[in-house]
C-alpha cells in the first residue's frame, strides 16, 4: 500500500520527477478516499445493485483497476489491450451487462488486491519516465490530441467521479 503519511500534500515524491510526483500525489489521494469509502463493506454490499441498469461497488472498484491498467498499456507500451487482457479486464472496463454478470461474489480484499497490484505497476512504470514524457501528445479521442498528462489525469478523474457513485450505492446498500 502507498505511503499515506503526506496524503494531503501535492508535492514531490522521491524517485519521481517533480510533475510526476505531483500527479502521483493526486492519484494517491483519490485512492485513499476510495479505500475510505469502501472500508468494511461486505460481499453483499459490494454486489448490491440499485436497479437492473446500475453498477455494483465491486464492479466500480475493478473498473478503477482496469482503467489504470489500460492506460499503462496505452501510454507506456503504446498499444491497445490484447485478447488475453480484454478477457481479464473487458467487463470491468465496459461495466454494464457484462460487469453485472461477471463481477460479483468477491470480498473487499479481492478488489483491494487488484487495485494495489495495478498501482504497484503504475508506480514502477512512472519511475522510467520524466516530466517531458507527460507532455508527449498522441491521438486520443475522436481524432483529438491529448498528452500523457491528460490521460493520467483522466485515470484520476474517472476514479473520483465513480467514487461518488460508490458513496451513493453504499448508503442504499446498508
Amino acid at each position: 500500500m502507498q505511503n499515506m503519511d503526506n496524503i494531503f500534500l501535492i508535492t514531490d515524491i522521491p524517485g519521481y520527477t517533480p510533475q510526476i510526483g505531483r500527479l502521483l500525489s493526486m492519484m494517491n489521494y483519490a485512492r485513499y478516499t476510495t479505500i475510505e469509502a469502501v472500508k468494511d463493506l461486505s460481499q453483499e454490499q459490494l454486489d448490491f445493485l440499485l436497479d437492473p441498469q446500475s453498477n455494483s461497488i465491486g464492479a466500480l472498484l475493478l473498473h478503477f483497476a482496469g482503467v489504470e491498467y489500460a492506460y499503462q498499456v496505452e501510454t507506456f507500451e503504446g498499444r491497445e489491450l490484447n485478447a488475453e487482457e480484454l478477457a481479464e479486464w473487458g467487463a470491468a472496463l465496459d461495466l454494464g451487462d457484462a460487469g453485472r454478470a461477471e463481477i460479483k461474489g468477491h470480498d473487499l480484499q479481492f478488489y483491494l488486491n487488484k487495485l494495489e497490484e495495478v498501482r504497484r505497476r503504475t508506480l514502477e512504470l512512472f519511475k522510467t519516465v520524466d516530466d517531458e514524457w507527460l507532455y508527449r501528445q498522441k491521438e486520443f479521442s475522436r481524432g483529438r490530441q491529448a498528452n500523457h498528462y491528460f490521460m493520467w489525469f483522466h485515470v484520476c478523474e474517472d476514479e473520483i467521479n465513480h467514487r461518488g457513485q460508490i458513496r451513493l450505492i453504499r448508503k442504499r446498500a446498508n
